[in-house]
């Protein structure tokens, strides 16, 4: 028997052989930049993508950072603001936010609500960027 494949991403679930559905309130919370980011929730790995869903509490947000790889944020409720390179973005329920790899980005939820969203990236690198 072989061993379970390790995550990237520390305390991230890793998809294993035969597992094909996810319960993502079963699936154990993390943070989404644990240096950077308030955004928290569950967080899913397979061979060569990266998926999450996440949540960042009203007026609270991720600082400047970028990651090697690319992602997209969908966002589900709320009304989520960012920066994207030297570009200000607002984005609310039924929006997908695309972040280029290497691209230094940040933003959060404005003071109305918190902000809900599920985010994809590939999984050339884990789920956490770099702070710049």
């Amino acid at each position: 028997m072989s061993e379970p494949a390790v995550a990237r991403t520390p305390g991230a679930k890793r998809a294993g052989p035969g597992e094909y559905v996810f319960e993502l309130a079963k699936v154990n919370h993390i943070l989404g930049g644990p240096d950077y980011s308030t955004a928290n929730g569950a967080c899913v790995e397979g061979d060569r993508m990266i998926v999450g869903l996440m949540r960042m509490a009203a007026g609270t947000g991720a600082q400047p950072h970028s990651h090697p790889n690319e992602q997209w944020i969908y966002i589900l409720e709320g009304t989520f603001r960012a920066t994207v390179g030297d570009k200000p973005v607002e984005a609310g329920p039924g929006s997908l936010v695309y972040i280029p790899a290497d691209t230094i980005h940040s933003g959060g939820a404005t003071a109305d609500g918190d902000v809900l969203f599920f985010t994809v990236k590939d999984a050339s690198h884990g789920l956490h960027g770099i702070k710049a």
